[in-house]
């Protein structure tokens, strides 16, 4: 298994961010992402908003992947529930019989500025049954950080979109 963390700080309140976040898709940045449907939402005992979402995407594996499986393209599904709470969590999980990927994004307000958003995302990639796991685990680590970007870029553009609307 590989593990990758990225830390992305935003310049925008935490509930500004959160609203974004669950209005993240579809978008410009994420092509891919072709439909959200909510599966489950339930408030705690503590007051927090848990949100199960199923996106459903299309995307390909790299060309090196299907030939070594034998695979052909993939289209996932995998849930992504931004909560707003205290400390809201993502959790998505993508499953194949050949790559998983657990991916849990918290977003929390700054500890010195209420104006800014911290955003800690971290992703568990595994690959299974296949030679040159450990190239495919780095190798989708690699999408993954270059995803997250175009999340982060979503994020700053629904926010300035939502401004612009109601400006």
């Amino acid at each position: 298994s590989k593990k990758k963390r990225l830390k992305k700080l935003f310049s925008h309140p935490w509930d500004t961010v959160i609203q974004a976040a669950m209005r993240k898709y579809p978008n410009p940045m994420n092509p891919s992402v072709l439909g959200v449907d909510v599966l489950q939402r339930r408030v705690d005992g503590r007051g927090r908003l848990h949100s199960l979402r199923l996106l459903s995407t299309e995307w390909g594996l790299p060309g090196l992947v299907r030939a070594v499986s034998g695979a052909g393209a993939a289209a996932p599904n995998a849930p992504d529930p931004p909560t707003p709470a205290p400390e809201p969590c993502s959790l998505k999980i993508t499953l194949t019989n050949l790559v998983s990927v657990n991916e849990r994004l918290v977003y929390t307000p700054h500890p010195e500025n209420p104006e800014m958003t911290v955003l800690t995302q971290e992703a568990i990639i595994t690959v299974k049954g296949i030679s040159l796991g450990s190239y495919l685990e780095s190798l989708m680590a690699n999408t993954i950080s270059s995803n997250a970007k175009k999340g982060w870029a979503a994020i700053e553009w629904i926010i300035e979109h939502s401004e612009s609307a109601v400006s």
